[in-house]
């Protein structure tokens, strides 16, 4: 096997092993509120990988037409992981996700997000308007509680 060949080999393995990172660094995963779905973020966050999240959002939300609810879970990013994406990039990338759901009438949520994480955003004198909740759970009782539904009512047999 000639060398151009086998680096043309090993550079289609990177673009698709690249692919599948992708696509499992968004993970959409539907909730048990109806219309809702969760985003968990976890680990490394930089500029590319925020837009790959937004990305994947729009296109399932515009897929999924039924859904009102987006619930962006960042429990398992730390302040570690986000130390090369600049605190103001970040919130102007957060606002226009939000921005880009409101136009497409879905609500968004935040949740999880590390209190050393928060520090560093209003040390840097960063306003960004979001609704956030301490945890998932806060935010799925706080959609519940809404439509004065409960896990059980949601599950009855009909």
């Amino acid at each position: 096997m000639s060398q151009e060949v086998e680096i043309q080999q090993l550079k289609d393995k990177i673009a698709y092993y690249e692919q599948i990172i992708q696509t499992m660094s968004t993970p959409i995963i539907p909730s048990i509120v109806p219309k809702t779905i969760m985003i968990p973020i976890v680990g490394y966050m930089f500029p590319e990988r925020f837009e790959n999240i937004e990305t994947q959002t729009l296109m399932y939300i515009g897929e999924n037409r039924d859904i009102e609810n987006v619930v962006f879970d960042f429990t398992g990013v730390r302040l570690e992981d986000v130390v090369s994406f600049d605190y103001n990039d970040l919130a102007i990338s957060i606002s226009r996700l939000n921005g880009s759901l409101r136009l497409m009438g879905v609500r968004s949520i935040y949740v999880g997000f590390n209190p050393k994480f928060i520090r560093e955003i209003v040390h840097a004198s960063i306003h960004v308007e979001i609704e956030t909740y301490k945890s998932f759970r806060a935010a799925l009782n706080r959609l519940l509680s809404e439509t004065n539904q409960t896990i059980a009512s949601i599950y009855e047999v009909k």
